[in-house]
C-alpha cells in the first residue's frame, strides 16, 4: 500500500445494511454510473466527461478494492457461523 501523499480533509463512512444497494448505470451517449445506495444516503460515481484513461485505471482500482473487501466480508462471515456452531 502507498502512502497518501495528501492530508484527508474529510472522510465519509457508509454503513451497509440489508437495504444497501450498489449498482451500475451503463449509459450509450454518456459516462457510467455506479451508484452506492445506504439506506439515506447515495453516492454516484461518474466522470465529468467521457471517461479518460485516468478514469479507467481508477475503476480498475475501485473493483480491485471491491474484491478484496468482498473476500474480507465473506471471510468473517463464514467465521462467524464456525464460532456460532
Amino acid at each position: 500500500m502507498t502512502r497518501r501523499r495528501t492530508p484527508r480533509r474529510s472522510v465519509i463512512r457508509l454503513t451497509t445494511s440489508q437495504e444497501a444497494r450498489a449498482t451500475c448505470h451503463p449509459y450509450p451517449y454518456r459516462s457510467p454510473v455506479l451508484a452506492l445506495d445506504c439506506g439515506a444516503t447515495t453516492v454516484l460515481l461518474t466522470s465529468d466527461a467521457a471517461p479518460t484513461a485516468a478514469d479507467l485505471a481508477f475503476a480498475q482500482q475501485f473493483a480491485a478494492a471491491a474484491t478484496r473487501y468482498a473476500l474480507a466480508v465473506e471471510s468473517r462471515v463464514h467465521s462467524t457461523k464456525e464460532i456460532a456452531a
